[in-house]
């Protein structure tokens, strides 16, 4: 009687101990904060996630891509922890949502081409393909090669509704899935034109002014350059455990800090 007594001791000791391991292993798992969309975003994101890690170095964040509509339907489904997005949210939208700040769309050229403005009118004509040669607008002569961004993109849609209206852009447009891209094709051809986030611009394209003003942190934050739109950060309802512990470490002065190194404009509002 006692030797089972004792083996039924060892059966319950060793119970609690993989029930203990479980709640462990679960509990580990929820800290794990999975973000994922907007590829404009996305970079800006890892940023934070690098220098947050520096002081949570258990932190477990993962960051993957795939465009603003993703990053809004994962926070819809619940396969992200976070979206991410670079455009506005539709009004009946019900998720939360938290600003990074707002990013520049920049008119992005060869760095050999000599135009150096362009109007609203002028770039719908020409991503619409009623401007065709660069010197209808005081360039030399040469095709114009637009290059634009895949359905979905938030950067696309910013673009749509600020600059195009009701014109679409033409159908013989080079399409690329992210900013790098875009900026790549511009770089290589003399004669390429696209749009990229501010945040991501360098030396390798150059920026068109937009009805004479620049963009840059200044034009951005008072919004006499136009053609900007939010980073936002996603979730469907109120964040928990490590994940609201990241979002209001961004939405802080440490946060603050590194969006403003990556070009994260916060507005005069």
């Amino acid at each position: 009687m006692k030797k089972k007594n004792k083996y039924l001791i060892g059966i319950i000791a060793i119970i609690v101990i993989i029930a203990g391991a479980l709640i462990i292993s679960a509990d580990a798992g929820s800290s794990k904060v999975q973000v994922a969309g907007s590829t404009s975003v996305q970079p800006v994101a890892e940023k934070l996630v690098e220098v947050y890690k520096e002081s949570h170095p258990d932190a477990q964040i993962n960051v993957q891509g795939g465009g603003s509509s993703v990053g809004i339907k994962s926070a819809e489904d619940g396969s992200a922890d976070i979206g991410m997005c670079s455009k506005d949210l539709d009004n009946n939208s019900s998720l939360q949502q938290y600003e990074l700040g707002k990013d520049g769309i920049v008119i992005a050229i060869n760095t050999q081409n000599q135009v150096s403005d362009l109007s609203d009118e002028q770039l719908q004509g020409i991503f619409s393909g009623k401007i065709t040669n660069w010197n209808q607008v005081g360039g030399s002569d040469g095709e114009i090669n637009v290059i634009t961004r895949e359905e979905g993109s938030g950067t696309l849609d910013a673009f749509e509704s600020i600059v195009m209206g009701d014109s679409k852009i033409k159908d013989d447009a080079v399409v690329q899935s992210s900013t790098e891209a875009v900026k790549q094709s511009v770089s290589q051809d003399p004669n390429a034109i696209g749009f990229v986030s501010y945040a991501h611009m360098s030396d390798d394209i150059k920026a068109v002014n937009v009805n004479g003003v620049a963009p840059s942190d200044a034009t951005i934050a008072d919004g006499t350059y136009e053609l900007q739109r939010p980073f936002l950060f996603l979730t469907n309802g109120e964040p928990t455990g490590e994940t609201k512990n990241f979002i209001d470490w961004v939405l802080s002065d440490d946060g603050g800090k590194v969006l403003a190194d990556e070009k994260i404009i916060k507005t005069s509002k």
